[in-house]
């Protein structure tokens, strides 16, 4: 794919998610919704074989479902209430058709089958943009939507996201459908707190969003795309084996990493507000997501998969693929957590 056309697409996607940023009008957050959608297929059809075009399918009929539902839902909302704005819907039917629409485009539990089939099926660079950049706009409206959105749905479906987040991502050795199980375990957490403190899910995606763009440089740099493939990166950039395990410690949310941050956080407001069961069980399904980022670490940094010894000593070839980015996003989504009052009292 051409440069300009490239661009063209990079565009349209950039232009979409802000369409529905900067909206409180239904329909053009759903236009903003639509051409986001549409932008991201051939991103990641960008590598014509089966499997991305598989994974492309996936997602178009997947979202297509949602966008259908959350258009019925908005057209519904014009006819009772005569307003296109998003504080009117305060219908309790049309607000669960909604927020089932946003959660399917979102791939939380129970709707969340796709995301790693369509993970696994593109590159790395597509899947971190599925994994983040397309994240930010359902996630706004349901931030906006706060006042009338159904809560125990949302509970339910926070909770479900991070057991299943956490369970699905324990037997796997590929690293995009592992770092896809964490994308819905950590959207669980987002969206358990968003009624409470939305300004506090908006802090725990930037985090997100931080760590994996992070970690999908790091995997693209070294050509990483398994478990095995990882037990070999200290022969071939040692230095990327810190930005790895950093990187992953901090998505576990272990102190004193960043990543312990929003979690902490969390659990502490939803204790404030006499929530002491949600956060228990938030706390324990958390373990299940940790156990794989530390055997992750565990096989970076200290083991070796059985092998010969001639392949524990592979070639050393300049590596041209940049790394600019690595250490600035390093250095933030790891090394911030003294940062943390600061940004309590900002809030």
């Amino acid at each position: 794919m051409n440069i300009t056309t490239m661009t063209i697409i990079y565009t349209t996607l950039i232009t979409g998610t802000l369409i529905t940023l900067i909206s409180s009008h239904w329909l053009l957050m759903w236009i903003g919704l639509e051409l986001s959608m549409m932008s991201i297929i051939p991103i990641l059809m960008n590598k014509t074989n089966p499997r991305s075009t598989e994974a492309a399918t996936k997602y178009f009929l997947t979202q297509a479902t949602a966008s259908m539902i959350l258009l019925m839902s908005i057209i519904t909302t014009m006819m009772y209430s005569g307003q296109w704005s998003i504080i009117h819907s305060n219908n309790p039917i049309i607000s669960l058709a909604l927020t089932l629409s946003l959660i399917m485009k979102l791939g939380l539990a129970p709707f969340h089958f796709w995301v790693a089939e369509v993970t696994q099926g593109t590159s790395l660079m597509s899947g971190m943009v599925l994994l983040t950049w397309q994240k930010i706009a359902p996630l706004s409206i349901l931030m906006q939507m706060t006042p009338t959105i159904n809560q125990p749905l949302i509970i339910s479906s926070a909770l479900m996201s991070t057991l299943l987040g956490g369970w699905g991502g324990l037997n796997q050795t590929q690293l995009r459908k592992i770092m896809a199980y964490s994308s819905i375990a950590h959207m669980g957490w987002m969206l358990v707190v968003m009624n409470l403190m939305p300004s506090i899910s908006l802090f725990n995606l930037m985090l997100y969003i931080m760590l994996t763009i992070s970690l999908f440089t790091a995997f693209y740099t070294n050509n990483n795309l398994t478990t095995l493939s990882l037990s070999y990166v200290w022969s071939t950039a040692p230095p990327t084996i810190i930005i790895i395990l950093l990187n992953l410690l901090s998505l576990g949310g272990l102190p004193p990493l960043m990543g312990f941050a929003p979690k902490w956080i969390i659990i502490q407001e939803l204790v404030k507000n006499n929530n002491i069961m949600t956060p228990v069980l938030m706390t324990m399904t958390a373990l299940l997501s940790l156990y794989f980022y530390i055997r992750l670490t565990y096989s970076t940094t200290l083991t070796l998969f059985p092998t010969t010894n001639n392949m524990k000593t592979k070639w050393y070839l300049y590596n041209k693929k940049t790394t600019t980015i690595l250490a600035p996003m390093t250095m933030l989504s790891t090394m911030t957590l003294p940062l943390t009052p600061l940004l309590l009292t900002l809030n």
